[in-house]
């Protein structure tokens, strides 16, 4: 399948997962919610490696990737993203995300190297002054609010999208690591996700958590969307992406699922951006767009800059 069709299907996925997230939210406890999804989507995985007649046991040296893997993008971000959007309405949140533009070559550079360019840098500093514009309204007003006694749960939203966004990232660069050891992407994905899934049912153990089993149908309706759509297809193709042409290009879906989930948060939620709001998703979706122009990082001992990374 072509990179664009892949680049698309994520896209869009992703931009409705973010209004599904808040289906389940009320019906179990977040933690036990993301823990039902990636057990759910890890276990269709498996099933599917089965009818390949794949081996499932791999060696300590891959599931020591896998672990960390599934730590950073299926217990860390999705408890954070889950708890986020009982505050902050779905569409802000998967705004936050497009940050993950900036914050991807950001750690590369930190752990592998790579070369950050000035025009990166510019965009990045644009991305925060918007994501600053949209919230800027609503944290004032929350500001005030606990400052006279009330609760500071909006602001705690925020800093669980933003911790969200920073642990999505890392995990995007550890994929690289985890090709390396191991070629079967659906295989390393069960492993990752059951880890990250057996991860987040230690955490709702010891936090007091039950594990209820909700009644509604709505619920499970978006639990079978977010894990085999959301998690299986969605993260398939995003991993598929991140061999193919680096997470430093994949994170770039960024600018598309975002769009959809405001639109998404207005129809379905009865967000009502104003202007500063509306100033602020365009100046942040404008500079992650211009930051797609701009050349991957590389490692600094292969640069080559004659020969820049394709684009989706």
């Amino acid at each position: 399948m072509p990179s664009s069709a892949l680049f698309t299907i994520a896209a869009l996925i992703w931009g409705s997962t973010f209004f599904a997230i808040t289906l389940q939210l009320g019906e179990a406890p977040p933690a036990v919610s993301v823990a039902y999804r990636f057990f759910l989507a890890a276990a269709t995985l498996f099933l599917i490696c089965l009818v390949k007649r794949d081996r499932l046991i791999l060696p300590w040296r891959v599931h020591k990737w896998m672990a960390l893997q599934g730590v950073l993008t299926f217990c860390i971000s999705y408890l954070c993203t889950y708890e986020s959007e009982q505050h902050v309405v779905s569409g802000l949140v998967a705004v936050v995300f497009a940050l993950m533009v900036f914050w991807t070559p950001l750690l590369s550079s930190l752990f592998f190297g790579t070369v950050i360019n000035r025009r990166t840098i510019g965009c990045g500093v644009a991305a925060i002054a918007g994501v600053a514009l949209l919230f800027s309204r609503s944290i004032g007003a929350a500001w005030l609010e606990f400052q006279a006694g009330g609760s500071a749960e909006f602001i705690a939203g925020v800093v669980l999208a933003l911790a969200a966004t920073i642990a999505s990232s890392a995990g995007s660069i550890v994929v690289t690591k985890v090709k390396e050891e191991c070629e079967n992407l659906p295989l390393t994905m069960a492993w990752s996700m059951l880890w990250g899934a057996s991860l987040v049912t230690i955490w709702s153990l010891a936090h007091g958590d039950r594990f209820v089993i909700p009644a509604s149908a709505t619920y499970w309706g978006g639990l079978v969307y977010l894990s085999i759509f959301g998690s299986v297809i969605a993260f398939f193709a995003y991993f598929t992406l991140i061999g193919r042409i680096g997470a430093q290009k994949t994170v770039y879906i960024g600018v598309i699922t975002p769009v959809l989930s405001v639109l998404l948060s207005i129809q379905l939620e009865g967000y009502r951006p104003g202007p500063i709001e509306f100033a602020g998703m365009v100046l942040c979706l404008a500079s992650v767009a211009w930051a797609l122009r701009a050349p991957a990082a590389q490692k600094v001992e292969t640069a080559n800059l004659n020969n820049p990374l394709e684009t989706p």
